[in-house]
């Protein structure tokens, strides 16, 4: 007995010299940053002369970046993990762009797009306008790539020159998606669904409900993925001139465009005037080091990082803002609206509303600029938000929606009430319309021998997932929303100064575009956020102003966090490895983000607003 006493007694002592080991690599490692950073000097970023901007856009473009803790973030760097869904700031983007433009140590642009994941039309039509205005100076801008996804191909062809690898390929694929449907695997899991809603083509609950799309919701999407591809194509025809056949969609043409091409995907590029050459990477890089001239420290053409660009360009940079009349404040609301508090990238009721209130709180705001990009989420949240839209309204500070790529049902019930709607042409909004779903677990629970019983004191119906859900309580549930649904049209009734039934009629969780809403009366005028700030401007009667994004404000623990390891950040090897994506991992992705969104399903009413078509943003 003492024998196998002796050996666990061993045995824990391995593990816990091996516990101390770890906490001591940490600590030492921890203690090296700290003395590193505090030893370390900040060294200017050089901008090369005759340098090519590299504007390298990994993941999805967005409107604000997703918040993540700066520990978490410098850890992924410091072992190269990186993000498991990167982004790039739209912003951040658009300003290099602009002041490249200017800049003499500029010579031209490199899009490097092999990790670019799309983000909807609006912001990539606003990169692609800004690079169109970059060439207007003279300078050229360039893409390579191993092969375009759709959306990769959409910016390269606002470039001069668009080259491939003679191995590569691309191809018009359409758009369109697909959704996955829980209803079979939900009934085998003995899990019960129940659903309640108000308008024909609100279809978010059919995951739940069904196997396949309903004919409404097919009617609805196939309206609004028609009017986007129409916009996609009548931009690539503007900027190229390529052979019809590889934008009609038909098969028939294809294979006969591919056939006259030997059958190769790259030639068929070349000779459909989707691309000016067909080049391997050495014969490129060596075309970039003739153009920009040879980085001796690099070995390789002269260049630099959009982001080292921007930070390079704020050093000794300073803002007068003697001659202001105030300020035009800028408040983002990105991701699925839920209750509560939320961190960046998902909107928060009270998050979003504090921010808000901050801005109606600061006596340098003349107007509020709420630039959404959300598909929606909670009611109860979306109200609490239009709430202190209104208290802006009362304070006298007019407020302008600005809708991004999506700013549909809670979306568009959080910027009914703003004085002026923007949107762009292919923004997708609208989706009035209201379902609420619970799941109850009672037969899953029974089929493994489990059961619910006790007593209540009265005869009103109890929301319990054990138990099932009385007639009575479904008929409770359903009129509430409906309630919610007249709520919500007489709302935008109000706000739109339409009729009940005007709204009724181009509601019921039909799903628009930007151009259509604006025929419909939903939205006010088409144009992107510069033109939302001008009109905000405009109504607050102003014609100095600085624009300012409004921010959660951090804890003294972040603050710090963020110091550090955002210098430590310097004492870091760069990668070299390239981001590119991985169809299969980013396909995963998609599916595990359709089943988070239940996590999301918050709302203390158990009332939703949300667009089943709309992308996540």
């Amino acid at each position: 007995m003492s024998g196998i006493v002796n050996v666990f007694k061993k045995l824990f002592g391995l593990i816990n010299n091996i516990r101390k080991l770890i906490l001591n690599v940490i600590f030492f490692l921890l203690l090296f940053i700290v003395i590193g950073v505090m030893v370390a000097e900040d060294e200017p970023i050089v901008v090369p002369d005759n340098s090519m901007l590299v504007l390298q856009l990994n993941g999805a473009l967005v409107e604000e970046e997703t918040w993540v803790d700066p520990t978490d973030r410098f850890i992924n760097e410091a072992f190269g993990a990186g993000s498991n869904a990167p982004e790039t700031l739209l912003s951040d983007v658009i300003e290099s762009i602009e002041r490249a433009a200017t800049d003499d140590r500029i010579s031209g642009i490199y899009l490097d797009l092999s990790g670019f994941a799309g983000g909807g039309m609006n912001k990539m039509k606003l990169v692609g306008d800004a690079l169109l205005a970059f060439r207007e100076t003279g300078k050229p801008v360039y893409s390579y790539a191993d092969y375009y996804t759709q959306s990769q191909y959409y910016l390269a062809a606002h470039g001069d020159e668009v080259y491939l690898n003679p191995l590569g390929a691309m191809m018009f694929e359409g758009m369109g998606g697909y959704q996955l449907y829980f209803k079979e695997l939900l009934e085998k899991l003995k899990i019960s669904t129940h659903v309640f809603k108000v308008g024909a083509y609100k279809s978010a609950v059919e995951p739940y409900t069904r196997t396949d799309m309903s004919s409404e919701a097919k009617e609805a999407n196939a309206q609004l993925y028609d009017a986007l591809w129409q916009a996609y194509i009548a931009t690539i025809e503007q900027l190229r001139d390529v052979d019809a056949r590889l934008l009609s969609g038909k098969m028939e043409d294809f294979k006969a465009a591919l056939s006259e091409s030997q059958e190769d995907m790259a030639l068929l590029a070349k000779n459909g005037g989707l691309v000016d050459d067909l080049l391997t990477r050495e014969a490129f890089r060596t075309q970039l080091i003739n153009i920009t001239g040879l980085d001796d420290d690099e070995t390789s053409w002269r260049k630099i990082y959009h982001q080292d660009y921007l930070d390079a360009g704020l050093v000794n940079v300073e803002e007068d803002q003697a001659d202001s009349d105030g300020t035009i404040a800028v408040v983002v609301a990105r991701g699925m609206i839920v209750d509560g508090f939320q961190r960046q990238g998902i909107i928060g009721g009270d998050s979003t509303a504090a921010l808000l209130r901050k801005a109606r709180l600061d006596d340098d705001t003349r107007a509020v600029v709420l630039r959404i990009d959300s598909p929606g989420g909670s009611g109860f949240a979306s109200e609490v938000i239009r709430q202190e839209v209104l208290e802006l309204q009362a304070a006298g500070i007019p407020v302008i929606a600005s809708m991004s790529s999506v700013a549909a049902s809670g979306g568009y019930w959080i910027a009914a009430s703003a004085d002026e709607i923007w949107a762009t042409p292919t923004t997708i909004t609208g989706s009035i319309g209201v379902f609420g779903m619970f799941f109850t677990i009672e037969d899953a629970l029974a089929h493994v021998g489990v059961y619910s019983d006790g007593y209540h004191t009265t005869e009103m119906p109890l929301m319990d997932i054990t138990r099932p859900l009385t007639d009575e309580g479904k008929l409770i549930v359903q009129t509430s929303i409906e309630k919610f649904y007249r709520d919500f049209v007489t709302m935008v009734a109000e706000s739109r100064n339409m009729t009940y039934e005007q709204v009724h009629e181009v509601a019921q969780g039909r799903v628009w575009t930007g151009a259509k809403a604006q025929e419909l009366g939903l939205v006010d005028a088409l144009g992107d956020f510069d033109e939302a700030v001008a009109a905000a401007a405009a109504a607050a009667k102003i014609e100095n102003y600085d624009v300012r994004t409004v921010t959660p404000d951090m804890s003294a623990r972040e603050l710090f966090l963020q110091d550090l390891f955002g210098q430590a950040q310097v004492l870091l090897p760069d990668s070299a490895t390239q981001r590119t994506i991985d169809p299969i991992k980013q396909q995963l992705m998609g599916v595990w983000r359709e089943a988070q969104v239940l996590s999301n399903f918050n709302d203390p009413q158990g009332v939703y607003l949300l667009c089943e078509t709309c992308p996540m943003p």
